[in-house]
């Protein structure tokens, strides 16, 4: 599988990071240009491979790590969605209810980007603590999952497990889901929860 995170900031250079910890190949892009994301790519380690945005979105998964109101522009940037597994680590702390539609984000960013799975995921925790090695005396740090799509969300699991976490599935998009995504400017219950899985 091929993988593309979206957004070189703080979130982004923090799943960046999770991916090098495993030796993981995974290509990372944003708006400035290859050659300005080289420094930073090389920094987090040799898998890190930057790109440009159009070449990142080949990928199968795709990781967004970008500013929540940028995703209508993301959205546009390829022709179809169709066969993309995206996992939605945004936060939309700040954006009136009303303006979604009352909806959670992540469901209007599935909208938006139609045809594509969507999972929400790595958006709980801080980027500091994201960045962090997950395992620790043989526990495992919690990221919580959710989506409309049960064999999405088993295929992010999967990753997430790869990558030394332990995924904890809440349900779909609007309903388990809403328990980590910001509402207005109210963060929902189990976001900055860090929490750890016992050792098996």
């Amino acid at each position: 599988m091929s993988y593309s995170i979206l957004g070189a900031g703080a979130v982004g250079k923090a799943l960046a990071k999770a991916f090098a910890r495993k030796g993981l190949e995974v290509s990372i892009a944003s708006r400035k240009s290859v050659e300005a994301l080289a420094p930073i790519a090389n920094a987090i380690g040799p898998t890190v491979i930057p790109k440009s945005l159009n070449d990142a979105l080949e990928a199968e998964v795709i990781l967004l790590a970008i500013p929540f109101a940028t995703y209508p522009e993301i959205a546009k940037s390829i022709p179809t969605w169709e066969g993309k597994l995206v996992i939605d680590a945004t936060n939309a702390y700040g954006v009136p209810p009303e303006k979604l539609g009352n909806r959670a984000s992540s469901t209007a960013i599935a909208e938006a980007l139609a045809g594509a799975d969507l999972v929400k995921a790595f958006n709980h925790l801080p980027a500091a603590t994201l960045a962090q090695d997950p395992e620790i005396d043989g526990d495992r740090r919690v990221l919580f999952l959710s989506s409309n799509s049960e064999g999405a969300a088993r295929k992010v699991a999967s990753i997430v497990e790869q990558l030394g976490y332990a995924g904890v599935f809440l349900g779909k998009l609007e309903e388990g889901g809403r328990l980590v995504q910001a509402h207005g400017n109210s963060w929902a219950p189990l976001i900055f929860q860090d929490l750890f899985r016992k050792g098996e």
